[in-house]
């Protein structure tokens, strides 16, 4: 068991400026590194500000050349929206500058916004996906590549720079389409679920829900590795975790609108709008691991001892939290919650 440190790099004011983001993400990264972190990842999302990050390899490839143990991965690469011979290359590449240490993180995509302007129907998103996925499979680990499928043709193609000592880079599956939760079984992958703002019993429901596809492909649930992804802030006041909580939300309706199509943008930005039946602030501080130390500690290890996973993925700035609050909870985290929540299960699966 070990935590991350997750990316989004979305930007909720036009007062905050791009080159600021990506000077404090590489800080924060820095910090993740030092403070034990396993991996750190990040998202791919396009068009608006609900995340700035076009190319995950890319942030792959500059954080490379400022770490030296961090795992460093997509969260996620959406493979419909990839040529597969450049995403093997660039892949391929990413791994060699990383010198090993790419974790792919993959997923099919929900944003129609996102398709429709790559001239893609979202129907189609997860059959690409399976094609993409047997493409990266052979193209990684074999001299040469050729596919026929229904969506993506690929002529015999020999891609010259192959991951290093020619391994499969870890693959992670996001989202809950079976079809792909089936070949995450089938192939060993682990699924990475969301949270959402709700609390570990909807985490053990997930894991539930993904293990029956274990069960289907004729392996044991028991031994599925299962991943999750939520948010932390160790904070000192009541009202710091609850400004925490509002830019969850703001993210969490940003997810909504884009998901269902009801998205409107105004100069560049997505227009926050609230949702129906949305948990107000106190209940997403309650169920998330926001709080002071102590209190981050007791909620990992309720969601350890109940969920059992094997890499919890946390974001500790959204919206506009100030990258100061963000670095202190990252290194709080590390100096103190990660070691006390050792104290009472034993050693984790840390950088050391």
């Amino acid at each position: 068991m070990d935590f991350g440190l997750f990316c989004l790099m979305n930007k909720r004011s036009t007062t905050q400026k791009v080159q600021d983001i990506l000077c404090q993400t590489s800080e924060q990264v820095q910090a993740a590194e030092k403070a034990g972190f396993k991996t750190a990842w990040f998202a791919e999302h396009h068009f608006s500000n609900y995340s700035l990050t076009p190319s995950p390899l890319l942030m792959v490839a500059n954080m490379a050349a400022i770490t030296t143990k961090i795992q460093l991965g997509t969260g996620v690469l959406v493979l419909p929206l990839y040529h597969p011979a450049r995403l093997l290359a660039e892949i391929g590449i990413a791994d060699q500058m990383a010198q090993g240490r790419l974790v792919l993180g993959i997923g099919s995509g929900y944003q129609p916004f996102e398709f429709e302007r790559f001239g893609l129907k979202l129907e189609e998103a997860k059959d690409r996906t399976l094609e993409m996925l047997e493409i990266i499979e052979e193209g990684l680990t074999q001299p040469e590549v050729s596919f026929n499928g229904k969506y993506i043709r690929q002529a015999e193609t020999q891609i010259n720079v192959h991951p290093v000592e020619n391994r499969m880079p870890d693959i992670w599956v996001a989202g809950g389409a079976p079809d792909l939760l089936l070949k995450a079984a089938n192939k060993n992958y682990t699924p990475i679920i969301t949270g959402r703002l709700f609390g570990p019993e909807f985490l053990v429901s997930q894991k539930e829900y993904c293990s029956q596809f274990w069960a289907q492909s004729g392996k044991d649930p028991a031994k599925m590795k299962f991943a999750t992804l939520g948010a932390a802030h160790v904070c000192d006041s009541k009202a710091e975790a609850r400004e925490f909580a509002e830019n969850l939300r703001f993210q969490s309706r940003l997810a909504f609108q884009l998901r269902h199509r009801t998205e409107v943008l105004e100069d560049g930005m997505l227009v926050e709008r609230p949702v129906d039946n949305e948990l107000s602030l106190d209940e997403i501080v309650e169920n998330l691991i926001v709080g002071d130390a102590q209190t981050c500690v007791e909620k990992c290890l309720d969601i350890i001892r109940r969920v059992k996973p094997v890499h919890m993925a946390l974001y500790f700035t959204i919206g506009n939290i100030s990258h100061t609050r963000a670095m202190k909870s990252i290194e709080t985290f590390g100096s103190q919650v990660i070691p006390a929540i050792e104290k009472e299960i034993g050693p984790l699966n840390m950088l050391r």
